[in-house]
């Protein structure tokens, strides 16, 4: 909008720089026009009309110039008056006998419109009142008609050619041409030529009104695109900004997005766009509700279980039932401690994700490295470990924050130890099909029940039949391991394993995350 009406202010600017310069050109055309007709005359008037006075010398005869410039027809705007070498004036072509009257044609009334006649004295008025005024000298009104008394005459008389413009008393502007008449070398007289510019005032006029026609035209044209644009692209976005605006102050799921999808523009991505945010951050929040709540629910339990076995404590005297009541509260303490852990990594993933730079990852080298360290770590532990194979088909890097990503095979292998029989073998795999790269972790145990296959990736949620187990997971591995691959662009889903018959010989877990292309950027890790 700013361009549009700066382009038109430019070439409103321009068309009156160009009209002042056509308006000085006209000028300068007439004055030159009237110097041309003036030397002519003077010309005529010096070779015709010559004759000797009693002592010898030339001079004019008035009978043969009056009679010569009878003859000329002189037109009637332009006025000759003829001046002697003594400075007395001997002929005007407005008071000759037979000569034309001064007159100007005037259009008739009717031939103007009231429109155009209120716009020419709106123009006048301009003129007359605003800067600038580019007009000339006031032109002197003679008290006799003598030589001395008119402007450029006594130049004229001295042998030198002038030309001006002067403002005219009556208004308008007067082109005035003096021009000497010489015979052998001698200044007989002084020729001076007066017309009126009134023509190019009305032509510069004309033009200008021209000019202003074609301006309220590209005014109205402005003004309509103004609107169609306000109507178009500022009014969505300041709709677009007050619903934003209205989430910002908390209203609610009650503010709503305008919808403009179905525009194939800037507007409809900025709607979209929107929208998909507000959608956004209201999952989140959702998220965090329920978040906040499960945390809640599985703090609740452990507490519980602790003010129970301290009051019971209290009320017992046997050192041994009040052991066992202590010892089931180191467990509930054990159990809270790494339940707040895992909760606080838990929240601290999203903000991680977010701000972490993603490099080239190598994940044949990181699952070695975890295989390797499992493997030499297994024999450590107090009850036997499942061995992990290897099966590497491929590089498969990835661009992906190393720290969490080795974090959730860390989490599938531990899950895998845990069901699987502790001399069996954990095998992980490593594929790459296009663009996608796929990464299984299959244990031989019990298998996933078919109802909790998507279960096990809600937050807090455990299925372990094994009693002796309880309290020692906290459900959120698998839930924090789906949050990071999805943050990656990648799946997480499970599967049961089969034998040949049929029967469930495992579960297996399978990651798949986006390939990095060939000659891709980045840091490897």
């Amino acid at each position: 909008m700013l361009a549009i009406n700066v382009l038109a202010l430019a070439i409103l600017a321009g068309g009156f720089l160009y009209l002042d310069r056509y308006q000085d050109e006209l000028l300068t055309t007439k004055t030159d026009g009237l110097m041309r007709e003036g030397k002519l005359i003077a010309s005529a008037l010096a070779g015709d009309v010559e004759r000797r006075d009693e002592a010898g010398s030339p001079g004019l005869d008035m009978t043969r110039t009056i009679a010569l410039l009878q003859r000329l027809d002189v037109p009637a705007d332009i006025r000759v008056r003829l001046f002697a070498a003594g400075g007395t004036l001997i002929a005007d072509t407005h008071v000759l006998p037979g000569t034309a009257i001064e007159g100007r044609a005037l259009p008739h009334p009717e031939q103007i419109g009231a429109i155009k006649r209120a716009a020419f004295a709106a123009y006048d008025w301009v003129l007359a009142h605003l800067p600038p005024h580019r007009r000339g000298p006031p032109m002197p009104v003679p008290e006799e008609p003598i030589a001395k008394n008119f402007p450029l005459a006594t130049d004229a008389l001295a042998g030198t050619a002038q030309s001006a413009i002067f403002e005219a008393p009556e208004g308008g502007r007067i082109v005035i041409v003096a021009l000497p008449l010489k015979s052998v070398r001698r200044v007989q007289g002084a020729l001076l030529l007066t017309a009126s510019a009134d023509d190019v005032d009305h032509s510069v006029r004309d033009v200008r009104y021209t000019l202003m026609l074609a301006f309220i035209v590209a005014l109205a044209i402005t003004v309509m695109l103004s609107l169609y644009l306000a109507g178009t692209i500022t009014r969505p976005v300041r709709r677009l900004a007050d619903a934003a605006d209205a989430v910002h102050r908390g209203r609610g799921r009650k503010a709503h997005i305008p919808d403009f999808t179905s525009r194939q523009d800037e507007i409809g991505g900025l709607s979209a766009s929107l929208t998909a945010m507000t959608d956004a951050l209201w999952s989140r929040m959702d998220a965090i509700e329920n978040f906040v709540a499960d945390v809640a629910h599985e703090i609740k339990n452990p507490l519980t279980s602790v003010r129970s076995a301290i009051e019971t404590a209290k009320r017992i005297d046997d050192p041994d039932q009040r052991q066992r009541l202590l010892d089931i509260v180191a467990t509930d303490i054990t159990r809270l401690d790494r339940l707040l852990s895992e909760i606080a990594d838990a929240s601290r993933i999203d903000t991680e994700l977010a701000r972490a730079e993603p490099a080239d990852v190598d994940l044949a080298k990181m699952l070695t490295m975890i295989a390797d360290l499992h493997n030499a770590q297994r024999h450590d532990t107090k009850a036997p470990s499942p061995a992990i194979r290897l099966n590497l088909e491929g590089d498969g890097h990835t661009m992906a924050i190393a720290d969490r990503l080795a974090q959730v095979f860390r989490n599938l292998i531990n899950n895998a130890t845990s069901f699987a029989t502790p001399d069996g073998t954990i095998a992980v795999r490593l594929t790459q099909q296009g663009s996608w790269i796929e990464i299984s972790v299959e244990d031989d145990g019990p298998g996933v029940p078919e109802e909790a296959r998507e279960n096990i990736f809600n937050r807090f949620y455990t299925d372990r039949s094994d009693p002796t187990e309880f309290g020692q997971h906290s459900g959120l591995g698998l839930a924090i391991s789906r949050q990071i691959v999805e943050a990656h662009g990648g799946t997480i889903h499970c599967e049961n394993r089969l034998t040949p018959e049929g029967a469930v010989a495992g579960a297996r877990f399978i990651v798949t995350l986006p390939a990095l292309p060939v000659g891709g950027s980045g840091t490897d890790t």
